[in-house]
């Protein structure tokens, strides 16, 4: 057994995720471009715009959305040229941070993350200082209800890492961020389609915050979150309603 409230706190992401829909499909179109651009423009040969197009539909980006971001990173169409850049640091209660961005100014993004942190009760640190936290895996949430020994034994035999269920009935599968898109069209084939998914960097421990602290910590989040050029935080972070 693994966790307290993870579907509680996937659900929760994923319902703030949705209210700034506008904002995730400009996040996932620079996400697209830059895939494309790195790795082609075909998503059956390259697993990060797999992802990155599966994401887009999961919040129901219109397909000529996708179809534009593609051509811009395979410069069939003119696009911005964006760097990849992490940061990484504290919140309340010393609570990791990582923020990955995508941004055609460092100097302009690197000023808008600190200027979160400090306004917000945060630190921004030096590259390394919280990413031996995380591990970069591919996760998968199943609903409470699913059956679990079918599942284990299906993502067992698609290869992946770990099966773990949490105390709340759901189940996680985690796979190494390399064999996600296989594991995950393995388990859909065998008919097991998760309610959530991604590549992404999952804390190895977590600091549960309630009350006051965990307003604040959200406060930090969203400031983060609402930045342009941010396309991705992780976080040991765990906010309780």
């Amino acid at each position: 057994m693994a966790g307290h409230s993870k579907w509680a706190n996937i659900q929760h992401r994923k319902g703030r995720q949705d209210e700034k829909r506008g904002a995730a499909f400009s996040k996932i179109a620079k996400e697209i471009t830059v895939a494309a651009k790195m790795g082609g423009g075909d998503a059956g040969f390259n697993p990060r715009l797999r992802v990155a197009v599966d994401k887009a539909k999961g919040v129901n980006m219109p397909k000529d959305k996708i179809d534009t971001a593609i051509k811009k990173g395979t410069g069939e169409l003119e696009g911005v040229d964006y760097v990849e850049i992490r940061y990484e640091g504290y919140g309340i209660g010393g609570a990791a941070i990582m923020v990955d961005c995508l941004t055609d100014n460092k100097t302009r993004t690197v000023a808008e993350v600190r200027h979160a942190f400090n306004k917000y009760g945060g630190n921004m640190g030096t590259d390394g200082c919280v990413a031996f936290q995380f591990k970069h895996c591919g996760q998968m949430l199943f609903a409470p209800g699913t059956d679990e020994a079918a599942l284990m034994d299906a993502a067992i035999e698609a290869g992946a890492e770990d099966v773990a269920t949490n105390d709340d009935g759901s189940i996680e599968v985690i796979t190494s961020a390399a064999d996600y898109v296989a594991v995950k069209d393995a388990l859909e084939a065998a008919g097991f389609t998760p309610e959530f998914g991604e590549v992404t960097m999952k804390p190895e421990a977590e600091n549960v915050f309630a009350g006051d602290d965990g307003v604040k910590m959200q406060k930090l989040l969203d400031a983060l979150e609402g930045l342009d050029d941010v396309q991705e935080i992780y976080t040991t972070a765990v906010i309780e309603e």
